[in-house]
């Protein structure tokens, strides 16, 4: 059986993670916060920016403007976006 979680990004109940996605107090808010949907979306703007901006894991300040960037997508505040890209009509 599926939990449902508030979703900060959606503002409705909506299926939440099997688990915190990363350790730490930041996991445990996701796992709390954020349903599995804006998860998925976020992790897809992530792959984006990693490969539109070069971005190497390893560099720590890779990783905190990543953070930050994530933290904006959930709050829906304006975050970096792959430049130039056009999502697929429907």
């Amino acid at each position: 059986m599926s939990r449902t979680v508030f979703c900060r990004k959606y503002q409705k109940d909506l299926e939440g993670l099997p688990f915190p996605p990363m350790p730490g107090a930041k996991g445990q808010d996701i796992f709390e916060n954020v349903s599995k949907q804006a998860w998925q979306e976020w992790q897809a703007q992530q792959t984006m920016l990693i490969n539109e901006k070069h971005l190497n894991m390893m560099d720590p300040y890779a990783r905190k403007f990543l953070q930050e960037q994530m933290t904006r997508f959930f709050n829906n505040e304006d975050f970096e976006q792959a430049e130039g890209y056009v999502p697929p009509s429907e």
